[in-house]
C-alpha cells in the first residue's frame, strides 16, 4: 500500500513538469513562425536591395494578374539525369511543357493561379476587378489587399522510377503580404513573400515549407526532383538542399529531394544527404521577370537577361474541361477552378491563414488497442485544432486518450511524443496518468475502486501512405494507417505492470 501511495503522490509533480515543459516550448514555437520583420527607418524608400523578399515596390497600385505571377515566379533547377531532359542544357531544355490540349510552343511553360486574396478589413473598394476576356487580365488592386496565396504549377508528359506514370503535374505555392508606406511617394506599395511550399507527392505531410527571413535569395530556386518531379525550396540558390535552412517548418517530415527514388525504390524514412544529387547552373530554366523586376538585373549579361538559359512562358492554370479523361484528375484535384477567392481580412480569420493552422480531421488518429485489455485509443493535436512541433528536436508533441478494459471503464490520458508524422517507421513515447478501476471487494459501499498511477509508454510506430492506393477514398479522413508495438509501465520510480501494447488503426500518430 506505501508503495501505491508512493506512485500516486508521483503523479502529480511529474505531470505538472511536462506541462511546463511543453508550454515553454509551445511558446518557442509560436514565436518562431515569423521570421522576420520589416523595420521600414532600416530601408529608405525604394531601397531593398538587402531584402530579396520585398519582390516588387511602386506607386501603382492597379497590377494584373500576370503582372502579379511574372513578378514572383520561380526558378527551375533540374538534376543533371532528369530523363526528360534528354542530355540537353541551358536554351535546349524544354520542360515543363504546355498542357497537351493547348497550344505548343518553343519555350518551357509554367502556369500560375491567383488562388486566394485577402481582402484589407479597411478596404474602400473591391481587391479584384475580373476580365471577362481574358483572365491574365483581371486587376487587383494592391491598396486594398492584405495577402495573397500565389501557386505555380509544371506539366510533365511523364513520371519516371518507382510508379512511373504517364502524365504528371507538380506545383508550390507563394504566401504574399502587402506592405504599406504611404509617406514614400515613389513606392506606397511592396509585394512582400513570407513563405514558399514546395509541394511532394500529394502529402501535406511531405510539404517543403520554407519560412521566407532575411537572407533568402530570390526569385526562389526551385529544386525538382529527378524523374518524380516533386519541388523543393533552396534559400540560398546553392543547388543543395540543407535541411533547417532550405527548409525550416516540419522539418523531420518534409520530404526534400530524393532523386534516387527514380531508381525503383522507394526511401520514406528521414532525409538523407545521398538522397539528392548536386544541381549545375545549366539545368536551370529562368522566369520571365518583367523589365522593372528588382530581382532581374543579377541575371542581365551583356544587356541580356539569362543569355545562356531557358525562360519559360506563363499562363493561367486552366480547367480540367478540355483534359483527356487520362489527365483529367492530376488538374482537377488541384483546386477550385473558379480563382480567385476573395476574402475579407478578420482577426480570427488572418490568424488561421497566416499562422498556418493544420486541417484539424488531418490530425487525427483513432485505433483499436490492447496490452492485456482491450479498448481504444484517440490521438489529437495538443492545441486542440493545431499542432504543437518541437522547436530543438522536430517532431509534435500531442495528446494520446486511452479507454479500456469492461465498458472501457479504464481511462489514461499521457502526452505522447512522436519524431515524425509521416515517416515509414518511428519511434514514439507517452507519459502520464493511468485510472484503473477494479470491482470493490464485497461488502463495500462502493461498487467500484479506482486507483490513480503514473504510465509510461515506449516503442515503434509502422505508417502505410494510402494516397496512391486502391485505398485513397480513406484519406478524406487521414493520410496514414498504421500498427503500434511498444511496452508500457504503470509507476514512477518503481516499474510495475511491465506488459506490451499493439494498436492498428487510422491516423499519422
Amino acid at each position: 500500500m506505501n508503495c501505491q501511495a508512493e506512485r500516486r503522490r508521483g503523479v502529480v509533480p511529474f505531470a505538472l513538469l511536462l506541462t511546463v515543459i511543453t508550454l515553454f516550448n509551445a511558446g518557442i514555437a509560436l514565436a518562431q513562425k515569423f521570421d522576420f520583420t520589416i523595420d521600414a527607418e532600416q530601408f529608405p524608400c525604394g531601397k531593398y536591395d538587402d531584402m530579396q523578399a520585398i519582390i516588387w515596390y511602386g506607386s501603382d497600385a492597379r497590377m494584373s494578374q500576370a503582372q502579379l505571377a511574372a513578378y514572383c515566379a520561380p526558378v527551375l533547377w533540374f538534376s543533371p539525369d532528369e530523363p526528360l531532359l534528354r542530355g540537353g542544357q541551358g536554351k535546349e531544355i524544354m520542360i515543363p511543357e504546355p498542357f497537351p490540349f493547348e497550344d505548343s510552343t518553343n519555350a518551357p511553360v509554367v502556369y500560375y493561379r491567383v488562388r486566394n486574396i485577402l481582402e484589407r478589413s479597411d478596404a474602400k473598394a473591391t481587391a479584384y476587378e475580373p476580365d471577362a476576356s481574358a483572365r491574365e487580365n483581371a486587376i487587383i488592386d494592391l491598396k486594398n489587399v492584405a495577402g495573397i496565396d500565389l501557386d505555380f504549377f509544371f506539366y510533365y508528359p511523364s513520371e519516371a522510377g518507382l510508379g512511373g506514370h504517364q502524365h504528371d503535374v507538380e506545383f508550390a505555392e507563394f504566401q504574399l503580404v502587402v506592405w504599406r508606406r504611404d509617406n514614400c511617394a515613389t513606392a506606397k506599395y511592396h509585394l512582400v513573400v513570407t513563405k514558399v511550399i514546395g509541394k511532394a507527392h500529394g502529402l501535406q505531410w511531405y510539404d517543403n515549407t520554407l519560412g521566407v527571413d532575411e537572407f533568402t535569395r530570390f526569385p526562389m530556386h526551385l529544386l525538382v526532383e529527378e524523374g518524380k518531379h516533386a519541388t523543393c525550396t533552396d534559400k540560398n540558390a546553392d543547388g543543395y538542399y540543407t535541411p533547417n535552412y532550405d527548409v525550416n517548418r516540419r522539418v523531420n517530415d518534409a520530404w526534400a529531394v530524393r532523386d534516387v527514388i527514380r531508381g525503383g525504390t522507394l526511401y520514406t524514412g528521414g532525409y538523407e544527404s545521398w538522397m539528392a544529387k548536386v544541381r549545375r547552373p545549366e539545368h536551370r530554366v529562368f522566369p520571365p521577370l518583367p523589365g522593372d523586376s528588382p530581382l532581374r538585373k543579377q541575371f542581365v549579361k551583356r544587356g541580356e537577361y539569362a543569355p545562356d538559359h531557358a525562360v519559360y512562358v506563363l499562363r493561367p492554370f486552366p480547367s480540367a474541361e478540355k483534359a483527356s479523361l487520362d489527365l483529367k484528375h492530376f488538374i482537377a484535384d488541384k483546386g477550385d477552378p473558379n480563382w480567385p477567392a476573395v476574402a475579407k481580412n478578420t482577426g480570427a480569420k488572418q490568424f488561421s491563414r497566416w499562422v498556418g493552422s493544420e486541417p484539424f480531421v488531418k490530425s487525427l488518429a483513432v485505433a483499436f488497442y490492447a496490452d492485456g485489455d482491450v479498448g481504444i485509443s484517440g490521438v489529437f493535436p495538443f492545441f486542440i485544432v493545431k499542432n504543437l512541433e518541437d522547436p530543438m528536436a522536430g517532431g509534435f508533441i500531442t495528446h494520446r486518450v486511452i479507454f479500456k478494459d469492461k465498458n472501457l471503464r479504464d481511462a489514461s490520458w499521457m502526452l505522447h511524443y512522436t519524431p515524425s508524422a509521416s515517416r515509414w517507421i518511428d519511434s514514439y513515447f507517452s507519459a502520464g496518468v493511468e485510472w484503473d478501476k477494479e470491482n470493490a471487494p464485497e461488502g463495500s459501499e462502493k461498487k467500484l475502486t479506482t486507483t490513480t498511477e503514473f504510465v509510461l509508454e515506449t516503442g515503434i510506430k509502422f505508417r502505410v501512405n494510402l494516397i496512391h492506393s486502391p485505398l485513397k477514398f480513406l484519406t478524406a479522413v487521414t493520410d496514414f494507417w498504421g500498427v503500434r508495438f511498444g511496452v508500457k509501465n504503470n509507476g514512477f520510480f518503481e516499474i510495475d505492470k511491465l506488459r506490451y501494447v499493439v494498436e492498428f488503426g487510422a491516423g499519422t500518430w
